[in-house]
């Protein structure tokens, strides 16, 4: 797996559709969920990246790391969102984690997402992990995982990994979301990896 996230962020992002993220709370109970949509983000050059034009600061410092480090930050005041990092050491390319599809630890997923006073007191199974945002509510992952290695699995100690899975049968590609700022053609670049079966998407594919 430490190879396959070596490469580019647009090769990595389909990559990782149909792998587990998983995570072991404090309590012992493990919740699962299989990657069904990502984002490429493209480093230096790519006008939508947090690291566009090598822009370094204190807060996508991760970005920098090794392939296979969480890059976790804080958006729109509210939200906390989840990249998977890769390339090489260095080149700050990372993969967003658009949504998950719910395959164990479902009860615990749900009351993390019914945590936020904001979150619809219904959740149907399907959209619990459907978003970057309500990814990482359900998991409860913020910025204590910015950095955590993901390539090391539970049984190493780490509380936050990544597993094999089921690879898609069929991957749909669309551009990027809420992106605009970044201009042409970045806008424009089919960026957005999905499991075109998957009932958890954060938004469809045109």
């Amino acid at each position: 797996m430490a190879s396959m996230l070596g490469g580019p962020a647009d090769t990595v992002a389909q990559a990782l559709l149909g792998l587990m993220l998983c995570r072991r709370f404090e309590d012992g109970v493990v919740v699962r969920g299989r990657i069904v949509e990502t984002e490429a983000y493209a480093g230096v050059e790519d006008a939508a990246s947090h690291s566009f034009g090598g822009r370094r600061t204190a807060r996508n410092e991760a970005m920098y790391g090794r392939a296979g480090m969480a890059y976790v930050y804080f958006t729109y005041g509210m939200h906390w969102c989840m990249n998977v990092v890769c390339a090489t050491q260095g080149d700050p390319q990372a993969v967003l984690l658009r949504a998950i599809e719910p395959v164990e630890g479902i009860d615990r997923m749900e009351t993390n997402r019914l945590a936020n006073p904001k979150a619809a007191r219904v959740l149907p199974e399907a959209q619990i992990g459907a978003g970057p945002a309500r990814l990482c509510a359900a998991f409860g992952i913020d910025r204590a995982w910015n950095g955590s290695d993901l390539l090391k699995g539970g049984e190493r100690g780490e509380r936050l990994w990544l597993e094999p899975g089921v690879v898609p049968a069929v991957v749909v590609l669309g551009p990027r979301i809420g992106i605009d700022r970044a201009g042409e053609p970045w806008v424009s670049k089919p960026l957005r990896f999905g499991d075109a079966g998957s009932p958890s998407l954060s938004r469809r594919f045109r």
